[in-house]
């Protein structure tokens, strides 16, 4: 790791530089960014991925519960079109990307749109979507048109922002101090609530400023479900083996969790995002009819159940004993402050009509 800095520590500067003078110029008011009239909350990251961006919507979608109408934006990562779009159950992952159709399937009530362009596609979703209290964005931070009206930058706590380097040297895509244009700052994936003294050293690490808010979130594990969201029992785990396959950046946790359950467990990992071909769902299937003897389940991802869902049907893996396990964002130290800035946040905007 350390010699790959090294080496691609030139092309990391110019990555840099780009970065630099393109924040500069909106910075400096030389591009304009536009604030849309409605609520707008930004969930975002300054690394390639794998932050746990499409969690936390969720986990802000459930805290909004309530409020009024709601709707979502994300680029829709994977999909083969580029138009606008409105997200419906039926649609194929080609269409609305993994994400997106996990949310739409998780909360139906919830208006799901995908657009690169977030200004646009903020005022379409103005024009049609009647009384919207709130649009919450997935991955909108470095989309500088938009000036949001709260950003919630996420950062692992294995890998943070601030040990790490910009792209190709390391896994970051913009620059460390993007961090200030956050209001709030979540460390994802923590294996516990840190102490008052620890919660302090990750302020400082982070240079995080007196106004800016600080939570840590870990992850909560949902009981298996088939992939039609039925709930299933599965046992007795320990005396059967799992393989799971996953296509998410940053697996370990969810095989970790996997393991804990089963007796045995072996893992396939697909690329992030990865389109499911005829080819992988034969291999798949091939594999699971070899790799244990005995009672043994196919595990995967809520993300990767959305890919799957069109391309299943008729397929080798279709018939066999696959289940879903779903996952979600908590946050660990004052989980009631964390609702009340967000929906107080909101209420300070009127829906807009």
């Amino acid at each position: 790791m350390r010699l790959r800095r090294i080496l691609l520590w030139p092309l990391s500067l110019i990555h840099g530089l780009v970065l630099y003078i393109r924040h500069g110029l909106y910075d400096h008011a030389f591009l304009k960014s536009k604030r849309p009239s409605v609520s707008t909350i930004a969930i975002g990251n300054l690394a390639l991925g794998g932050t746990g961006k499409t969690p936390m919507l969720e986990l802000v979608l459930r805290t909004l519960e309530g409020t009024g109408t709601l709707a979502t934006l994300s680029r829709g990562y994977g999909r083969k079109t580029t138009s606008i779009h409105e997200v419906v159950g039926n649609d194929p992952a080609e269409r609305s990307g993994d994400e997106p159709l996990q949310v739409k399937t998780k909360f139906p009530a919830v208006r799901v749109f995908v657009g690169a362009d977030r200004v646009k596609a903020i005022a379409r979703i103005q024009r049609e979507v009647p009384g919207v209290k709130a649009v919450v964005l997935d991955d909108a931070l470095q989309h500088r048109r938009l000036d949001a009206s709260l950003n919630i930058l996420l950062t692992t706590a294995q890998r943070p922002f601030c040990n790490d380097a910009l792209f190709p040297a390391g896994g970051l895509r913009d620059l460390r101090s993007r961090a200030k244009a956050a209001q709030v700052v979540v460390v994802t994936k923590c294996t516990g609530e840190p102490n008052i003294m620890e919660q302090d050293h990750w302020r400082r690490r982070l240079a995080l400023t007196e106004g800016q808010f600080l939570f840590f979130s870990g992850i909560a594990y949902e009981e298996p479900r088939t992939l039609q969201g039925a709930t299933v029992q599965v046992g007795p785990l320990q005396a059967s083996s799992a393989l799971a396959f996953t296509g998410i950046a940053q697996p370990e946790p969810f095989v970790q969790h996997v393991r804990s359950l089963f007796g045995s467990t072996t893992h396939i990992a697909f690329a992030d995002h990865h389109a499911f071909s005829p080819a992988d769902l034969k291999r798949l299937a091939d594999v699971f009819g070899s790799f244990a003897a005995g009672p043994k389940t196919l595990i995967t991802t809520e993300k990767d159940a959305a890919r799957l869902r069109s391309v299943i049907e008729g397929s080798p893996l279709h018939g066999l004993p696959l289940v879903v396990i779903g996952m979600r964002t908590v946050i660990l130290n004052e989980p009631d402050r964390f609702v009340e800035l967000i929906r107080h946040h909101v209420a300070t905007y009127p829906a807009y009509r």
